[in-house]
């Protein structure tokens, strides 16, 4: 089983629970229709790797960050900054014929996480920022979500069983792209632009 690191011990998470077309920028940024409801689809936990890889089975990967959260005794007790890579060309093929995404979303190293930090009990507004080779090409935070952390949970509960440590990925904001070989991505979570945890990653061919 593959395992994701919390307070200095490996956590294996039975599943990863993804939301889609979360942030509305993003939904333009892709050209899609606004959903009517919230948009939910799983990675084994056979798609987490700790490393970043800019192919997959011949197929070029994006890259699109994350706040990411290990669900613990019935609430999400961590955060991460995570990388939910997608094959494009795929996914828009799966799309155009109404077929489910798997084959774009749920393949070996498809998720890669920063560490998973404790929760903090502050209301302020959580967040992510995205740098690749210096330069910021993605930020967002809770505020600018349509479904929030406590209605993901609550949806994703009502039809779907949450184990603990089973990790939910919350969508990406926009500035999404192509994972270029060679390129140093480094990711953040941060709490009202204090950084909580980062991490960086060098993209493999």
């Amino acid at each position: 089983m593959k395992t994701v690191s919390y307070q200095q011990t490996q956590i294996a998470p039975g599943k990863i629970v993804c939301i889609g077309r979360n942030y509305v920028a993003h939904v333009h940024e892709l050209g899609n229709e606004m959903p009517d409801e919230m948009v939910i689809f799983n990675k084994p936990n056979s798609a987490i790797s700790e490393t970043l890889s800019a192919t997959h089975g011949g197929a070029t990967l994006h890259y699109e960050g994350e706040i990411a959260y290990l669900y613990q005794q019935g609430r999400f007790a961590a955060a991460a900054f995570g990388l939910d890579l997608t094959k494009r060309e795929v996914q828009s093929v799966l799309k155009a014929k109404s077929l489910p995404w798997e084959r774009s979303k749920a393949f070996d190293g498809a998720a890669v996480f920063s560490e998973f930090v404790p929760l903090p009990e502050s209301d302020g507004l959580l967040g992510l920022t995205l740098e690749i080779d210096g330069e910021q090409v993605q930020q967002g935070d809770t505020s600018l979500m349509m479904y929030k952390p406590d209605q993901i949970l609550a949806e994703i509960q009502s039809f779907m069983q949450l184990d603990d440590g089973d990790i939910v990925m919350t969508g990406t904001p926009a500035g999404v792209g192509e994972v270029r070989p060679g390129a140093v991505f480094t990711g953040a979570l941060v709490l009202d632009g204090q950084t909580l945890v980062r991490h960086l990653w060098e993209a493999q061919p």
